[in-house]
């Protein structure tokens, strides 16, 4: 029972490939996990209501399926009618649309033939009124010319009358000597009186006419051509203001009946985006398998109950989850990353995923995402970052929920020298381990660098062929042994040295007191667990 010599275990160090390897365990999920809800709008206007949507057929929960499968059928009655009174209602739409177009396209032709009739009525206006004005050949003149044609005429014909007249007159009087002579009978006195009598009267005849053209004259210089002249620009302005009442006229009547046509054709397209909308609305009653998975019916996310009440007939809303199908041959695995590590991990790099259940089949993977907002924790003040592995290749008799441990390869330095972790041993800043040489066992300081679990990299300090002591345990004992001292200012550091500033006016008799010097305790080495 005497005092023996401790034993060590001891490595040689050597250059050796060291794999910089993260390893984490997680949770296997599918990468490809599609929500099935329902999408049917509640018959009821009230959208507070419970009233929902019954389900006639579901899959049994847990079934595969395959794309294009039937999941779920929901009851679609109550759409149909609606579908069914849309359609009337559309039908009569249409009917209305086609009455009102036809009625905006008479009116375009109407409003053309009536402004074409009121512009070629100015026309006409004007051309009247320029046909009796026109001075060289305007009706005004060519009635004028012939007033004048028949003054001339009139004067003409009175010296004819007074020619007559005188004939008469000297006819008469030879007659009337020849009478008294006896060598002309009575009945031959009596006709000469009568032809100058008729002499007579074609004079005056004559001279009346004349009178009557030339006040004929007179009125139509004075009177008749003022008249006539404001009835034609009368007729003008008038039919200006007619064809410019028409196309105000036209304009407003054509304005009706497009906005009556638009109206139409509005309500038309609003009947038929219903109709369109209840169509969708019928084919979402039939909810098929977007791909291959499982299914899971969806469960109540209640403080009470994780139990789902998804069965064949209940009702169920709008929005509300029915089913989570997951693909179970692309799976993934969500794991946590550590903050110490957090740096060195990144999109892209390779993992080797081990699944609990399958000890012996290993999967190729690759980092998919790593968070930027660590996980937050109240039992914990450890910051851990969620990171999404994917599983390259199609899997097969994998769930969700399973236990992985995945190993993410995040470098591999080529022939460096390292020690196993539990060589180390550690002190604040300071890293040593313990060698075994010809004069025993000598401590030994050494800078590290990158480690994995196991092993971890030594940058100075340590050559090739020197041999580490693993249980570092049993040297600390022997210290302990030696170091049974106990003072007050053990495990207490030297307090640092600070530059103070002393005032200039300082009372006389004031001493400035010295640091007081303080002893370097001894500390017990503590054995490296992981870097």
């Amino acid at each position: 029972m005497g005092d023996a010599s401790p034993t060590y275990v001891y490595y040689t160090v050597a250059p050796l490939d060291l794999p910089i390897v993260v390893t984490e365990r997680g949770n296997l999920e599918s990468q490809l996990e599609t929500k099935v809800c329902c999408e049917v709008e509640s018959s009821s206007y009230d959208r507070s209501s419970s009233q929902g949507t019954l389900i006639l057929f579901i899959v049994p929960n847990g079934s595969a399926v395959e794309q294009g499968d039937l999941l779920v059928e929901l009851d679609s009655a109550a759409l149909r009618d609606r579908l069914d009174n849309e359609l009337q209602i559309f039908d009569r739409a249409v009917s209305q649309r086609i009455q009102a177009q036809a009625t905006y396209a008479n009116q375009i032709t109407e409003n053309q033939t009536n402004q074409a009739q009121s512009e070629l009525r100015v026309e006409l206006a004007k051309l009247k009124s320029e046909m009796y004005m026109d001075s060289d050949n305007g009706t005004f003149k060519l009635a004028l010319e012939d007033i004048e044609r028949q003054l001339d005429e009139s004067k003409n014909l009175i010296l004819e009358s007074q020619a007559a007249l005188e004939l008469e007159k000297t006819e008469k009087s030879g007659i009337e000597a020849l009478f008294k002579l006896g060598y002309r009978g009575k009945s031959d006195l009596e006709q000469s009186r009568f032809r100058f009598m008729q002499a007579e009267d074609k004079l005056a005849s004559s001279m009346n006419r004349l009178s009557t053209y030339q006040a004929t004259r007179k009125q139509l210089e004075d009177y008749e051509y003022r008249m006539q002249k404001l009835q034609l620009e009368g007729d003008v302005s008038t039919a200006v203001q007619n064809l410019a009442q028409i196309k105000i006229s036209n304009e407003a009547l054509l304005a009706k009946t497009e906005a009556a046509k638009i109206e139409a054709e509005k309500t038309e397209q609003k009947q038929k985006e219903k109709l369109a909308k209840l169509n969708e609305q019928l084919s979402l009653c039939k909810i098929q398998a977007p791909h291959d998975g499982m299914v899971v019916y969806a469960r109540e996310n209640s403080r009470y109950s994780s139990n789902s009440n998804i069965a064949e007939g209940v009702a169920v809303r709008e929005r509300q989850e029915i089913i989570t199908l997951p693909d179970l041959s692309q799976m993934q695995v969500k794991t946590q990353i550590h903050e110490a590590v957090l740096d060195q991990i990144h999109a892209d790099l390779p993992v080797t995923v081990k699944i609990d259940a399958f000890p012996n089949r290993t999967y190729n993977a690759v980092v998919h995402s790593v968070a930027v907002v660590p996980t937050s924790s109240y039992l914990t003040s450890v910051k851990t970052y969620d990171c999404l592995i994917r599983i390259q290749e199609r899997v097969e008799n994998l769930k969700p929920g399973m236990t992985a441990v995945v190993d993410i390869h995040v470098d591999r330095l080529r022939g460096v020298l390292s020690i196993p972790v539990q060589a180390v041993a550690q002190v604040k800043k300071e890293s040593w381990c313990y060698v075994h040489s010809e004069e025993g066992v000598e401590r030994r300081l050494i800078k590290l660098g990158r480690s994995n679990d196991k092993f971890v990299q030594v940058l100075e300090g340590l050559s090739a062929g020197d041999r580490v002591i693993l249980n570092t345990d049993a040297i600390f004992d022997e210290a302990d042994k030696e170091d049974t001292a106990i003072s007050p200012e053990t495990g207490a550091e030297e307090a640092p040295q600070v530059n103070l500033s002393v005032p200039e006016a300082k009372k006389e008799g004031e001493a400035s007191a010295s640091p007081a010097a303080q002893g370097q305790p001894s500390e017990r080495p503590r054995g490296k667990g992981k870097q």
